[in-house]
């Protein structure tokens, strides 16, 4: 089967746009960090070795680089991602479909389906975890990056805000299937604290690319 992030940008909106619940948000928030992290990288590339990037300290220009750098691999297993959402709604569409004729079959689709849940839990964690690695990093790239290139931070820093608060929601409806009450209470508390400190870290970036651009 062809793998989401194989599509064109056209085929891929038509997935999307169709009667079949895979790709849902999940994958459309993972997209929409990944698209994040590509813009914030592309600011970097229109950075590094430019005439004012080399005025500025050697130790600043060290550290930007290093930024820039690591934001590859979060590109890369945020586009990882975008797949790996589906296959895990997935896992829980097949456990659903289960038989369930009798005590055996039952307790054996009960697994299956706390097993799929656990994974669509898991894969949009890790969204949105990847996503704040990235937003944190923004900072830095609006400091000291081409200041022709503002507006399109500003547009990073909103489509990973997005991938964020898009992923904790597939989280948060997904929680609510668990047995463990631990379990539940524990994510809950990890996807609010998530959720605090991304719109803090929107809020702050914004409003510098507002004065920036003013």
């Amino acid at each position: 089967m062809k793998k989401l992030i194989q599509h064109t940008l056209k085929s891929f909106v038509q997935e999307v746009d169709s009667p079949s619940p895979a790709p849902g948000g999940g994958s459309v928030a993972a997209l929409a960090a990944t698209l994040g992290t590509a813009l914030a990288r592309m600011v970097g590339h229109l950075s590094i070795g430019k005439k004012k990037f080399k005025a500025l300290d050697p130790d600043i220009q060290e550290r930007f680089s290093q930024v820039f750098e690591s934001l590859t691999a979060i590109e890369e297993e945020l586009l990882h991602l975008v797949d790996k959402d589906t296959e895990a709604f997935n896992l829980i569409m097949a456990a659903y479909r289960m038989p369930k004729t009798d005590d055996v079959e039952v307790l054996a689709r009960h697994e299956k389906i706390q097993a799929g849940t656990r994974e669509a839990i898991k894969v949009p964690a890790m969204v949105a975890n990847l996503g704040l690695a990235a937003l944190e990093r923004l900072d830095i790239i609006l400091t000291y990056g081409n200041k022709q290139a503002v507006s399109d931070v500003g547009v990073a820093a909103l489509m990973l805000a997005a991938g964020i608060e898009g992923a904790l929601l597939n989280v948060m409806i997904n929680v609510s299937s668990l047995d463990d009450p631990e379990d539940i209470e524990k994510h809950q508390a990890t996807t609010q604290d998530l959720l605090v400190r991304t719109h803090a870290m929107k809020t702050a970036l914004m409003q510098k690319v507002h004065d920036a651009i003013a």
